[in-house]
């Protein structure tokens, strides 16, 4: 009886680590697909605003070095005319060194294109109520950016620890976080065409 006992014991063991690791493989496609669930088009009055990256990582591995050298950078939307035209501004500082880019883009749905429609960027949901997350698909080298800006400077540990599980889900590497002390560059509201374009070292970055 008793080895009976244990035969049964071992086979309920069994069958409960099977169904277990059953579970496990199939959570983790769901909560991927949770975590990286894309927004509808974002509301316009919403997006406005300067926001501070907090946190990025990309799918270029030679690139995360000169991510992990950068002091901040920032992205900020304005609306320009209509329900989805918009206005793209972005700045990175290294040191004393500030670089500037706009662009007038127009909303499709969750995303948008620029730089010739080189990039894709796409809005992807978060749950991080002042935050705007947003992954850049880099066609013309098949590279992946993915980028946390929020309105504040600093996040809480669980909406970093979102974003670092929503990169692994993309498969990349594990995300640079600022530095919230570092100063960002100075507003700049231009029109001139050398604000427009980026300088060829940051162009290679994002």
């Amino acid at each position: 009886m008793k080895s009976l006992s244990k035969a049964v014991m071992s086979a309920v063991a069994a069958a409960v680590l099977l169904l277990c690791f059953v579970s496990v493989s199939c959570s983790v496609p769901l909560a991927c697909e949770n975590l990286l669930w894309p927004l509808g088009q974002p509301d316009l009055h919403g997006l406005e605003g300067r926001r501070a990256m907090i946190a990025g990582s990309l799918s270029h591995l030679p690139l995360m070095e000169p991510l992990r050298r950068r002091d901040s950078a920032t992205a900020e939307f304005s609306s320009n005319s209509g329900e989805s035209g918009i206005s793209f501004r972005r700045s990175s500082r290294s040191g004393d060194n500030c670089h500037y880019a706009s662009y007038n883009v127009t909303l499709k749905g969750n995303s948008f294109t620029f730089k010739n429609d080189n990039v894709t960027t796409t809005f992807v949901h978060t749950s991080c109520h002042d935050c705007i997350l947003l992954k850049f698909d880099v066609e013309s080298e098949q590279r992946q950016h993915f980028y946390l800006f929020s309105k504040r400077r600093q996040l809480e540990e669980m909406e970093i620890e979102e974003f670092r599980a929503q990169a692994q889900c993309l498969n990349l590497p594990p995300p640079v976080v600022m530095d919230p002390t570092k100063d960002l560059c100075p507003e700049q509201h231009s029109t001139n065409p050398a604000a427009q374009t980026e300088n060829k070292a940051e162009t290679k970055n994002d």
